[in-house]
């Protein structure tokens, strides 16, 4: 094989990585923007529910993914440069910043799993402790908006059925005016509709809003679990692209 063609056949694989790291490039911000988006939808969107939980692996998965998803950005430019300036040392940061980034997406998917496995058993422990003992009580507003939410988002009354709120302390108090629910149980919010309990009067759903609740966790765990894993996976593409490419320079006597 003569040096000229072997040269040529260098130089052509060269330019094959360049390209399939551009192409990486492009999924990985895809991958980034998906990323970044699950985790800042599910912490402004849904995080009145954050507080009815007893742990924070929730909110940390969530965290975790808006941290990685902004990594990306900053990765996917300095990939580019990377690329076109063929610079070792940008190679080789462009590696380890891929490398990290996979790390903290990898913890957020294996958080979500985990917290996936044990959501039911907290749910069931806590939820109704946190509903009976805080609603309407002084200093515990967003406990108070969020059971709310809950339960007019969910159509749902109580954290299994609406007789859990006679044990309330709320319920049980004077400042609740004879209700025997809050008026967030009523299908139709009107002054003091919560006196009466009745089926025609207030949402009467099987298993409560704990079955609710623990569906709508479980959805959005395995989102992000998912996508945490997935953009992980792809990201090993990119390194492994991105080492043969510096490599191919290294081995360039120019």
């Amino acid at each position: 094989m003569s040096a000229a063609y072997k040269e040529d056949e260098e130089d052509w694989l060269t330019v094959c990585l360049k390209y399939l790291l551009f192409v990486f490039n492009f999924l990985f911000w895809v991958g980034g923007a998906a990323v970044l988006g699950v985790g800042v939808w599910t912490m402004v969107e849904k995080s009145n529910y954050l507080s009815l939980l007893a742990s924070s692996t929730f909110a940390v998965s969530a965290y975790i993914l808006i941290l990685a998803g902004s990594l990306v950005v900053v990765t996917g430019f300095l990939g580019c440069c990377a690329v076109i300036r063929e610079q070792r040392s940008c190679l080789s940061m462009y590696f380890f910043l891929l490398l990290l980034i996979f790390l903290i997406e990898l913890v957020a998917g294996v958080l979500a799993y985990v917290y996936y496995q044990r959501l039911s058993d907290e749910l069931k422990e806590h939820l109704n402790q946190t509903m009976t003992e805080n609603y309407a009580q002084q200093g515990k507003e967003t406990i108070t908006a969020a059971v709310d939410r809950l339960q007019q988002d969910f159509k749902c009354c109580g954290s299994n059925n609406s007789q859990d709120w006679m044990l309330s302390v709320y319920i049980r108090s004077e400042e609740s005016g004879n209700r025997v629910v809050p008026d967030s149980c009523c299908k139709t919010i009107t002054p003091d509709c919560g006196r009466r309990d009745h089926p025609s009067n207030i949402y009467k759903v099987e298993g409560g809003c704990i079955t609710k609740l623990e569906q709508f966790l479980a959805d959005h765990l395995l989102v992000i679990g998912a996508v945490g894993i997935g953009v992980a996976c792809l990201q090993i593409c990119g390194m492994v692209f991105t080492c043969c490419l510096h490599r191919r320079i290294r081995m360039d006597p120019y």
